[in-house]
């Protein structure tokens, strides 16, 4: 039985990917996309989400969320280009009529409690937003997974936050808090597979609706992380997120306390992991700290064989 799935996204390019896997892959049900700002805007991620779904026709669609306004003034449009495909234009034929994101989340959970997870892959803002109108979500998501923050590696936005952390840091404590079981990813486990132009360049069923879709911005994602960070390949970070529902052994954790700071000056959306010998906080998280690198690459490759 197929896993029922809400993907909370910030659509850029290994989002899009990410949800081009989740709408083809067996496993799972995407019973929602739900756009938020993050790597673009919340009108250029709405748009996203429509464009994602539009291009792919995938054999269930999904329910679709539009992006909440956020005060936050931060994007990736250095690495993702100015509409988060790295500036290739597709069409979109219309915008499709959705509910806010945070409403299409509260529905969709109320509709099947207990059996939907919750993947942010991107900021926590629809989901915390969620939680604001709907308190009682918490107990009745299947569980949430969290690509985001990090631990002992560098951060990617700051010396030490990360870019989903850093946008709303106090929704990604929220959602951390909120006591529903969560799943962490950091940059610890989700950057330990950059992939190659090769790989990215001749993906499975090229002259299919994915393939197409993805070879098409597969180009400036490489040309961009070499730009700009030296970086022969691109980090499909979202990707991993999906495993952690299809394929969870492949991930290795460890239930830890974490928590998120807020307001540091310099420490904006670090993500704090107390690993103390000994310590009396109360786990929170179970915290990915390592991955089966191969397990992620085999489950791209054979969803999109499939497709």
């Amino acid at each position: 039985m197929a896993h029922k799935v809400i993907l909370v996204t910030d659509l850029g390019i290994d989002g899009a990917f990410a949800g081009a896997l989740a709408l083809y892959a067996p496993e799972l049900e995407v019973v929602g996309l739900a756009a938020t700002a993050g790597n673009v805007s919340a009108e250029q991620a709405t748009r996203n989400v429509h464009i994602l779904v539009e291009q792919l026709d995938p054999p269930r669609w999904p329910r679709l969320g539009n992006a909440l306004p956020v005060d936050y003034d931060v994007d990736a449009r250095a690495l993702h280009g100015p509409n988060g495909f790295g500036g290739v234009e597709f069409p979109c034929v219309q915008l499709h009529h959705a509910h806010p994101s945070d409403k299409l989340i509260s529905d969709l959970v109320r509709m099947y409690p207990k059996e939907v997870a919750i993947l942010l892959i991107g900021p926590a803002t629809a989901f915390a937003r969620a939680l604001d109108r709907d308190p009682e979500l918490c107990g009745l998501v299947e569980r949430v997974i969290m690509v985001g923050g990090a631990w002992r590696e560098a951060g990617d936005v700051t010396a030490a936050a990360e870019f989903h952390v850093y946008c709303d840091p106090a929704a990604a404590r929220q959602v951390i808090r909120c006591g529903a079981p969560v799943t962490l990813l950091p940059l610890d486990v989700t950057r330990k597979a950059v992939f190659s132009p090769t790989e990215l360049l001749h993906l499975p069923n090229p002259e299919s609706p994915a393939g197409r879709f993805l070879g098409q911005i597969a180009p400036s994602a490489i040309a961009a992380s070499a730009g700009l960070y030296g970086v022969e390949g691109f980090y499909l970070q979202d990707v991993f997120g999906l495993v952690a529902l299809v394929q969870p052994q492949a991930l290795t954790t460890q239930s830890v306390a974490v928590d998120v700071e807020t307001r540091g000056e310099l420490t904006r959306g670090v993500t704090v992991c107390d690993v103390r010998w000994g310590t009396t906080a109360k786990a929170n998280v179970d915290l990915a700290v390592d991955v089966d690198v191969s397990a992620v690459r085999q489950f791209i490759r054979r969803t999109l064989s499939r497709e």
